[in-house]
């Protein structure tokens, strides 16, 4: 195994922890969404994209979550808004990560949202 195959399993490892660590609080039902996040900052290879694909499978959120070529993140999800606030806050406060500003979109909510995954493809 290559070194840095080998810090990458470890960094993925301790994302993994750390989203079973998290204790969901108690959401009150509210409106279901769909956003476009674009995430700015010291975002890419900390995890990131890891911990939000697994933070929203554990708050029962679907979409997808991908790397841009300028650095940020963007990530389309759909599911209820308090969910999604609470993702948001959760990922501006990861001291492995610095975000800097976080552009919300509002897209036409989905009638068959699809299960959340991570994209592998980049825009520019």
């Amino acid at each position: 195994m290559s070194l840095k195959k080998y810090f990458k399993d470890v960094k993925n490892s301790y994302v993994l922890r750390q989203v079973q660590k998290i204790e969901l609080p108690h959401f009150e039902e509210g409106p279901t969404v769909h956003q476009r996040l674009v995430f700015h900052g010291r975002v890419q290879k900390v995890g990131f994209r890891l911990e939000i694909f697994e933070l929203s499978k554990k708050l029962g959120l679907s979409g997808w979550v991908r790397n841009q070529k300028d650095g940020s993140v963007e990530a389309q999800i759909h599911g209820e808004q308090n969910r999604i606030r609470f993702l948001i806050h959760f990922m501006e406060s990861l001291k492995r990560a610095k975000v800097v500003a976080v552009d919300i979109i509002d897209l036409p909510v989905e009638n068959d949202p699809i299960p959340f995954h991570i994209r592998t493809d980049e825009i520019p």
